[in-house]
């Protein structure tokens, strides 16, 4: 998780991700900054994010897409 938030504090330093949940929903996180986390998010973890997964759901906290890392990790 740590590393995740660390990623996640390079695209948006002023927000504390580890208490936001609404990260898409409040335009925080826009598409540009999507692409770049599941591109990061491919070269730490080893997991390709599918383009089915890409939705607000599974990127408005950092648990929520820790959690989709954690689920595509053990597929």
């Amino acid at each position: 998780m740590e590393k995740l938030l660390e990623i996640l504090s390079g695209l948006h330093p002023d927000v504390d991700f580890s208490t936001t949940t609404d990260l898409v929903d409040d335009g925080i996180l826009d598409s540009l900054d999507i692409v770049t986390l599941v591109t990061e998010i491919h070269a730490e973890f080893d997991v390709t994010i599918p383009a089915e997964e890409i939705v607000p759901e599974n990127f408005n906290s950092a648990d929520a897409l820790m959690a989709l890392i954690e689920k595509l990790d053990e597929e």
